[in-house]
């Protein structure tokens, strides 16, 4: 059994090597490698931009979620499809635009430059927290395969994340921006047919919905999209789509992607098909969870692995291992865009910034593909405590990364009157405060609030207090800082374009 499923994973991780050997020949300079030279069609920015987000959550995380905590765990869902709809349609286009204006490859950069900052500190702190933030992330995606080769093949948890990130760093590391955007094309389309088919299957052989709701009633699981009505009640589906939606205006694994589209006019023909795309993915992966109800009367030991264990006794053990290729997909897709921007954060906002500021395209390419490397064997390492779920260590980083950067996307973009001390200042309290939320919740109140809700407040309040109080300043600083992004770049950089 166990030969006819390592054959259909090698089958299926040499096809994306393949598509890395074949979008080689589109890398041959820093920003082809790390934005693709904005020349991704539609197609591909909708796909990589909505597969880079679900990552292994989509088939781990959330079915786990119905599985044991019944419906009322469908507004995660809801928060994530409200949170990517509102991140294309007021962030994606004006990003796009900005950026090439900026002429910024990283968020970091453009921060620096649309605040004047000559300083290179938000520079430095943006990289800084792009890179633990995303690194803790990327652990997460290798936990999950860890599990997933244990699992399958009853091999060491370390063996198997160290295929895992073996294979995600050769293709990316040949391919870069392009390759991770094929590959996440292609993978994104495979994962979706997958977790729709597996639970109409499952589903046909516990003779239909009966079984679900029988079973959901004697192991006291909800079947209701919410438990009562109570005020609690309320605050609670408030809480849960308000800490997972407001994390995407500051997720820069998804909203780089934005800025690698070819037209910013396609843009509302990516957003349409990517969101159909998020829509039915995360209805699969919401009605796994409902058919495991059922299917798994007695329950299992690891919630997460319930995609998993369904496909092992449905299938024939080859299919099955293309199946669970999908698993494979959801975690890679999000995982090589990952270890790409840390890639470029340490290229362009660290090495390019601090020490070769006028380092030759050749040289930059390989310091990207040498990060590509060394970010993956950081995560590795991470990844070998399993000092949390897979769900955990998600929501930890994505509070991080979403409450950081997510209020200063926002403000860059829409406020003119925001100026570098207040971008520095919502930065910081944005990033700590996420990071260490869940150690001060208890002092405040025992309800328990997502990191993602006070800290993304107050990194806003911050933004714009800040700003007010140090805008004396940032006129008289303007002047001086004005000649150094004309020399640097161009003279419109000294302006903003809203």
């Amino acid at each position: 059994m166990h030969y006819q499923v390592i054959f259909s994973f090698a089958i299926y991780f040499s096809i994306l090597l393949a598509i890395g050997l074949f979008s080689h020949k589109k890398s041959q300079t820093e920003v082809d490698f790390i934005l693709g030279n904005r020349s991704l069609n539609f197609w591909l920015t909708a796909l990589s931009a909505h597969a880079s987000d679900m990552s292994a959550w989509l088939f781990m995380a959330m079915p786990a979620a119905i599985f044991i905590g019944g419906i009322p765990h469908i507004w995660m869902a809801l928060g994530l499809l409200i949170g990517m709809f509102l991140n294309w349609q007021f962030v994606a286009p004006k990003l796009r635009t900005l950026t090439e204006e900026y002429k910024s490859n990283t968020l970091s950069t453009f921060f620096e430059k649309r605040f004047r900052d000559e300083s290179g500190t938000i520079r430095l702190v943006t990289a800084f927290l792009s890179l633990v933030f995303l690194t803790c992330y990327l652990s997460a995606g290798l936990i999950a395969m860890g599990y997933l080769f244990e699992s399958l093949f009853s091999i060491n948890f370390y063996v198997g994340i160290v295929i895992a990130v073996s294979v995600v760093i050769a293709y990316t590391f040949v391919g870069g921006f392009v390759a991770v955007a094929w590959t996440d094309l292609f993978q994104g389309f495979f994962l979706l047919f997958m977790v729709l088919m597996v639970p109409l299957v499952a589903l046909s052989k516990i003779g239909g919905i009966g079984s679900v709701i029988s079973n959901a009633a004697s192991q006291g699981i909800s079947l209701q999209i919410m438990d009562d009505y109570s005020t609690y009640s309320f605050v609670s589906i408030i809480m849960i789509v308000l800490g997972w939606g407001l994390g995407y205006f500051g997720q820069p694994h998804i909203i780089t992607k934005f800025m690698g589209i070819r037209d910013v006019s396609e843009i509302w023909k990516a957003k349409f098909l990517g969101m159909t795309w998020q829509f039915l993915a995360l209805g699969g992966a919401i009605f796994v969870g409902v058919v495991g109800i059922g299917y798994f009367p007695e329950g299992l030991a690891n919630g997460e692995l319930v995609f998993v264990d369904m496909v092992k006794s449905l299938f024939h053990p080859f299919i099955g291992g293309i199946i669970l290729c999908a698993v494979l997909a959801a975690n890679i897709s999000t995982m090589d865009s990952q270890i790409l921007v840390c890639a470029s954060v340490i290229t362009e906002d660290l090495y390019k910034r601090y020490y070769r500021r006028q380092a030759e395209s050749s040289e930059l390419l390989k310091i990207s593909r040498t990060s590509v490397v060394f970010i993956g064997i950081l995560a590795f390492i991470f990844a070998t405590s399993k000092s949390a779920t897979v769900t955990g260590a998600v929501f930890y980083a994505w509070g991080g990364l979403g409450s950081a950067f997510g209020p200063l996307v926002l403000t860059s973009l829409y406020s003119t009157s925001v100026n570098r001390y207040g971008a520095l200042a919502g930065i910081i309290v944005g990033g700590v405060l996420a990071g260490t939320w869940d150690l001060m919740n208890p002092y405040f109140t025992t309800f328990v609030i997502p990191p993602m809700v006070p800290a993304f407040t107050l990194s806003l309040i911050s933004i714009l207090i800040v700003s007010k109080m140090t805008r004396k300043n940032e006129k008289i600083n303007h002047e001086n800082s004005k000649n150094y992004f004309k020399s640097s770049d161009n003279s419109r950089m000294s302006k903003v374009i809203i």
